[in-house]
């Protein structure tokens, strides 16, 4: 497919259809960005679909389109505010991202100016706020329009809104030699950290919508239709540049903005002067470090020439200037402190570490938390006891390191040992569980610490609730994890079954659920209808949700397949021990080993665990599943699914697969017999093309099942 393909090795009628592939893809992408302040993909996705559709211009100047991407900046202001065209245009900055790009950015200027490598050169550097941009335009000191950038021409009119943000000034006061008759002050509104975190939580109160970034929230908040909630919205504003002026403001970029400053504008204390790339590049480094603590977002560092004649010789190109960069930070990336690690105990006892961080923004999300794994991950080795982060551990007050990959759990990477406090101490990891105060033992071999409390452990019961109601397992219309955290708290639901007979016990009376807080006659109504529905639960669906260790959603199926029925499931367990013929028989299927075995039948021969399930099973009623094939051609087969499929959902494939005997995988390996691949398969797809593994599309795919 062309989107995979190097630019370098595509063929004229592949660049042509992939520039339009692209420009419709980062048209999208703005107008959910600028316009709906919604944005479709991450930062770093939507910068790589721009440097792919330039490095194809580039190579084939003939085929740009009228439409280029390259040629535009935002996207069209939205309906519903009046129109405003910028006396001068607002532009977005080229992007930088190692400093290579840096390094050559100067040297580009030092070419177009004609000066040689030892001329001086000045820079600013100053924090790359994420927010909104906005312009303000004063006559005679006083403010007359706000608008915001729009698509660099033509933007929105929110002088109403803008007039609500303290930081804008209604006029300004400075001496007369200091004021323009006429001056467009330019900069970014934005929203700290900590009014983000009130204002989602006032939002979750009033049944509002939360908002995913403060990016987000500022945009959202500037853009309402009606001021008043913009006023009730806590938003700030960094000046940083203008545009129309009726006179200079002075002959560089450091005392512009210092002028700005002194008419009453907030300016961020963090820009730098700088000497050469050299200079530039410590900014950077320096801002990078303090980036956690602001109690602000930032994405990286704008560099600016800062002799303002000669930004004026450079000019711009289309969309952007010639004497301005913004290098942006890693995307996953970022560092903060880490305020304290908390101990989680999990439905299967694990004790799980939680490191408590400094908020930060990584990758379009702020991050509050993430994981340490286990207590060889924070003293700074592997399971194995060698040595990981050059054996650094992890100590309370650190200054951390942490990194998201897609929607992953956000995870603590590295440690600056330079920034660790003279009192940090190493951690000491807790031997007894924190919340029922049994003790956590580590067995050998296993990672985790496991608290020994069993039922008698709040966390893992509660844990365990969470579980059932899993999508994967009973997935209840209604019953979530904050239901059953409030349900736990007030003692209504203990167990699984207890589930089944919450309408017996508070449908009626005084206790009625309709009467608690936050619900209502309609949503208690439709829980008990939801509970009733899964009253009748497929068999894998049940022997998942029991939550029992090493069990997953792929072994639920397995053991269903080859009993078909709960009875006979039921039976074969109980009855396994070693040396018999249930306990052979169970070891006999095909992803079984001696781990899930034991853990399985462990938890079906202790009294207090099956009379929990008993109590369960005696409302259900359970769907036989099909017995596996032996005689398909997927028979013993593992397959691989990936890319969309639009003849049938991924879960009905599954399932085909999974009734016809294969194995169904989520990772490509040696191991794969056959791989599904849909549109948009990806690296899945050159993985298994690179191993030899057998692929098909869907149409091969349904012809191999026997149709439809």
């Amino acid at each position: 497919m062309a989107a995979d393909t190097a630019v370098e090795r595509l063929t004229e009628a592949e660049a042509r259809a992939e520039l339009a592939r692209l420009a419709h893809a980062i048209t999208a992408a703005d107008e959910a960005y600028h316009q709906r302040d919604a944005p479709r993909i991450p930062d770093a996705e939507y910068d790589a679909l721009k440097a792919r559709n330039a490095a194809i211009e580039a190579r084939f100047p003939a085929l740009k389109r009228t439409d280029s991407p390259s040629e535009r900046v935002g996207a069209a202001p939205a309906e519903g505010f009046a129109k405003v065209t910028h006396s001068r245009r607002m532009l977005s900055l080229a992007n930088a991202f190692d400093p290579a790009e840096v390094e050559e950015f100067t040297a580009r200027i030092r070419r177009f100016l004609g000066l040689d490598a030892e001329a001086p050169l000045a820079f600013t550097a100053e924090p790359k706020i994420d927010g909104l941009s906005l312009s303000l335009r004063y006559e005679s000191g006083r403010l007359v329009q706000a608008a915001t950038r729009g698509d660099g021409a033509v933007g929105e009119n929110v002088t109403a809104n803008a007039r609500t943000i303290a930081d804008i000034p209604e006029t300004l006061d400075g001496a007369s030699d200091l004021l323009p008759d006429l001056l467009e002050v330019r900069g970014e509104v934005y929203m700290t950290h900590a009014d983000f975190a009130a204002l989602n939580a006032r939002q979750a109160d009033t049944g509002g919508r939360s908002f995913a970034n403060p990016r987000n929230a500022a945009a959202g908040s500037l853009r309402q239709l009606d001021a008043a909630i913009t006023r009730a919205r806590p938003l700030r504003f960094f000046a940083y540049g203008w545009g129309e002026v009726s006179a200079p403001l002075a002959d560089t970029q450091w005392d512009a903005v210092a002028r700005l400053a002194a008419l009453g504008f907030s300016t961020n204390p963090l820009m730098r002067r700088c000497d050469g790339a050299c200079g530039m590049l410590a900014a950077w480094a320096e801002i990078e470090q303090r980036r956690a603590t602001l109690g602000y977002d930032i994405d990286g560092v704008v560099y600016k020439l800062d002799d303002l004649a000669l930004q004026e010789r450079l000019g711009f190109r289309a969309t952007t200037p010639r004497w301005a960069l913004a290098h942006k930070f890693p995307a996953e990336l970022a560092w903060t402190r880490l305020e304290g690690i908390d101990i989680q105990v999990g439905r299967t006892g694990a004790l799980s570490p939680v490191a408590r961080l400094t908020p930060v923004t990584v990758g379009g999300v702020v991050v509050s938390s993430a994981t340490l794994h286990n207590e060889d991950y924070i003293a700074g080795r592997d399971s194995r006891g060698a040595a990981i982060r050059g054996g650094k551990d992890i100590r309370v007050g650190d200054w951390v390191q942490v990194y998201r990959a897609g929607d992953v759990i956000p995870k603590v990477a590295d440690v600056d040992l330079s920034q660790r406090p003279d009192d940090a101490v190493p951690f000491a990891f807790p031997d007894t569980c924190p919340e029922c105060g049994s003790s956590a033992l580590r067995e050998p071999g296993d990672s985790a610490r496991r608290c020994t409390g069993g039922l008698i452990c709040p966390a893992q019961a509660v844990e365990r609730l969470k579980h059932f109601v899993s999508r994967a397992a009973f997935d209840i219309e209604g019953l979530g994890a904050k239901q059953i955290d409030a349900f736990w708290r007030d003692g209504w639901v203990r167990e699984p079954a207890d589930i089944f007979t919450l309408a017996d016990r508070y449908g009626q009376g005084p206790r009625q659920l309709k009467n608690r807080e936050g619900w209502g006659e309609k949503s208690a109504a439709n829980l008990f209808s939801a509970i009733e529905e899964r009253r009748r639960i497929p068999l894998p669906k049940l022997i998942f949700a029991l939550g029992i260790r090493h069990v997953g959603e792929a072994a639920a199926g397995l053991l269903a397949r080859h009993y078909a029925t709960w009875d006979a499931f039921e039976a074969a367990i109980t009855a396994a021990r070693p040396d018999t013929p249930e306990w052979a028989d169970l070891l006999s299927i095909d992803g079984v080993g001696a781990v899930l075995a034991t853990s399985l039948t462990a938890a079906f021969q202790n009294d207090a665990e099956r009379a929990l399930i008993d109590r369960l099973v005696a409302h259900l009623e359970i769907e036989e599943a099909a017995r596996a094939a032996t005689d398909s051609p997927l028979a013993g087969k593992t397959v691989v699914f990936t890319g969309t499929l639009e003849k049938m959902t991924r879960a009905e494939a599954k399932a085909r697969a999974e009734a016809m005997g294969a194995k169904v995988s989520g990772s490509v390996s040696a191991k794969t017999d056959l791989v599904v691949a849909g549109p948009g398969a990806g690296s899945k797809g050159k993985q298994a093309a690179a191993l030899g593994i057998e692929t098909v599309d869907e149409d091969g795919w349904i012809a191999l099942i026997g149709g439809g």
